[in-house]
């Protein structure tokens, strides 16, 4: 299965025209973002989809996995080529249409690729009718949304876990593509269901010191810079300035841990399990 998954990220990537991305995540604590805000009020304008002061919105994501966690496994033990399999919807369900993305890693590029359904159109139907009949803003999304459902049968591909969190945005004034973007009041629910959306069920608090700082003891806000091959002077400066440390934050490896714990399974890191004997 993984090298099925392994031809398939490849096989993509070689025709993708969309813009390979670089993202670097860090944990910071909360007391630092008036500071970091400041810092890069110069540079950055907020994200148009936001609302507020600070520019925020809501995300919830439906990830997607085979019946043996494939896409966790090949991201918990770094293979060069992977990819997932996300639904994405923000604000309140039925605020905004439903996105689908694959998001590829080949090494230390991200190639993305996005396509927008209704949200009333959005559920399992999608992946199991034979014909299916959307208006697709492009041929772009159309091809997109094929190559989604391709993935969802190739590995078979079901829900897992849904993730939540609020998120502050802000776009680069002067630069082809840079983003600033901070995570707050990260939550999961483990679901099987292709369109609930969580609403019924019990969210799960998942920022916390045992899952992000491992033995650093504080919980805080994950930070991530996303940018283009060649970053940014100020976005360099930002991470000297603050002395960021950049650490890995997979939103959905750190659901699927966190519930090994409360299950008493295997999946956990073995760090996670040492922090419980503090």
């Amino acid at each position: 299965m993984n090298q099925q998954i392994d031809r398939a990220v490849r096989r993509r990537a070689t025709y993708d025209v969309q813009l390979d991305r670089h993202e670097g995540k860090y944990i910071i604590p909360r007391s630092m973002l008036p500071a970091i805000r400041e810092f890069i009020r110069p540079f950055c304008e907020s994200d148009p989809h936001c609302a507020g002061n600070p520019p925020r919105y809501v995300i919830t994501t439906l990830q997607l996995d085979d019946a043996q966690l494939s896409l966790h496994y090949a991201k918990s033990n770094e293979a060069i080529a992977r990819f997932k399999l996300r639904v994405r919807t923000y604000g309140e369900p039925g605020d905004s249409p439903v996105f689908m993305e694959i998001k590829r890693k080949i090494r230390g590029t991200i190639v993305k690729s996005r396509t927008a359904v209704p949200f009333d159109a959005w559920g399992e139907q999608l992946m199991t009718e034979k014909m299916v009949s959307l208006d697709f803003k492009s041929s772009k999304e159309e091809v997109g949304f094929l190559e989604f459902r391709r993935l969802v049968h190739e590995i078979g591909a079901r829900p897992v876990v849904l993730v939540r969190y609020v998120r502050e945005s802000y776009f680069g004034k002067y630069d082809h593509y840079a983003r600033v973007t901070m995570d707050s009041n990260l939550e999961y629910q483990p679901t099987r269901s292709w369109d609930s959306w969580g609403r019924g069920g019990r969210w799960i608090p998942m920022d916390s010191s045992l899952v992000q700082n491992k033995k650093e003891r504080f919980s805080g806000i994950v930070l991530e810079l996303k940018t283009l091959s060649d970053a940014p002077k100020w976005m360099i400066d930002l991470v000297m300035e603050f002395g960021l440390e950049r650490t890995g934050n997979c939103k959905y490896s750190t659901a699927v841990w966190l519930e090994s714990l409360f299950s008493g399974t295997s999946i956990a890191p073995s760090y996670a399990v040492d922090l419980l004997t503090y």
